[in-house]
This record gives structure tokens, sequence and C-alpha cells, in this order.
């Protein structure tokens, strides 16, 4: 149930500021990298980083995409939100790696962000589609049909392992935004096109 609060508008306000550090964007400055946004697939994600920008980038950059995700749904919870304002939360920390307000608004697709915020929420979730993304990475070879798969069995996995009506509602917006983000990806899929995570 949603309990609206000054507690809850400002947890919610500061999950979108954390949001919007877009890793890949600070992680290639700092490195001396060019900007992943006009690099490769123009994505600020790990797997463009890790293209033109070596392990270590990429690796940095996933370890921060998912903390922005795992580190406000945390907080909340230890702070005694519940189920409804969690999810707003957990929400408002995507919306704002999606959306990054500095950043031009123009943020990356949203999947280490996402796997943050459901390790926060439920570590069987998470582990699950952390699996999932791993096993289709292997045969594969292509992290976005991998994030797709795992987007796409999210609601399931919450609806098996954590069965809370905010919860499964969250994951199934959730998931329509992954997939809505990945529809160029999805487009070169279709066509065979897509790239492979190590070519």
């Amino acid at each position: 149930m949603i309990d609206v609060s000054v507690e809850l508008v400002a947890l919610t306000l500061v999950a979108y500021l954390i949001g919007s550090l877009s890793a890949a964007i600070i992680v290639c400055k700092l490195m001396g990298l060019p900007d992943p946004r006009s690099q490769g697939s123009k994505n600020p994600g790990a797997t463009n980083v890790l293209r033109y920008g070596g392990k270590k980038a990429a690796a940095i950059t996933l370890l921060g995409d998912a903390l922005k995700g795992f580190l406000p749904v945390l907080a909340a919870k230890l702070m005694g939100q519940g189920h409804g304002n969690l999810e707003i939360i957990a929400m408002a920390a995507f919306l704002g790696h999606l959306y990054p307000v500095f950043f031009q608004f123009q943020g990356g697709k949203g999947v280490a962000t996402a796997l943050g915020v459901f390790l926060a929420m439920s570590l069987p979730v998470s582990l699950s589609m952390l699996a999932t993304w791993l096993i289709m990475a292997f045969v594969f070879n292509i992290s976005s049909l991998a994030a797709l798969t795992a987007a796409c069995l999210a609601p399931v996995f919450v609806w098996y392992w954590e069965p809370n009506a905010a919860f499964i509602t969250m994951s199934m917006v959730l998931s329509v935004m992954l997939i809505w983000r990945h529809r160029s990806n999805i487009k070169n899929l279709i066509k065979g096109l897509e790239g492979k995570i190590k070519e």
C-alpha cells in the first residue's frame, strides 16, 4: 500500500537523482575514453563501453549502474518503507538512468540498473534474472537478446518468488520499458544485424 509522505517524496527524488548519475559517461571521462554517446551503439551502458573501452571500464560501469538501482531501494527498505512505496522509489531510480537530468535526459537502456533494483527487492528474483542473462549471453553471445529474455521473464520470477501485487505490477512496467528501450535492437535481431558481445 502506498503511504504518501514527505519521506517518500524525498526518497523518490533522491533515487531519481542517483539514477541520473550515468556511470558510463562518468567512467569514460575519468579514464580518458570517448563519450559513449558518440561511440559504437551510442548507448551509455556497459556493453557499449566494453566494445571500445575494454573490460575494466565496462566492469566499473556495470557495477556503477547496478548500484544506482540497488542503494536507493536498500536504503528505503532499511528505513522501513514497505511495498507500494518501495516500488515507486525503485522506478524513480530506474527512470533516472533512462532519462538522467544531469546528461540532457540521454540515458542507457536500464539493464544493470534494473538488476540492481531487483537485487534490493528480492535476492531470488535477481539471481533468476542474472542466471537467465548469463545463459542466454553464453549461448547466443548477444547482450540485447539476453537482456530482453530476462526482462520478459522478470514478472514471472516475481510472481513465483515474491507474489506481491505492487511488486508484480512494477516488474511488468519495468519490463515493458526495457523492451521499449531495446526496440532498435529488436529490429536488428530480426534482420540478423545485432552486434555480438565478443566479435
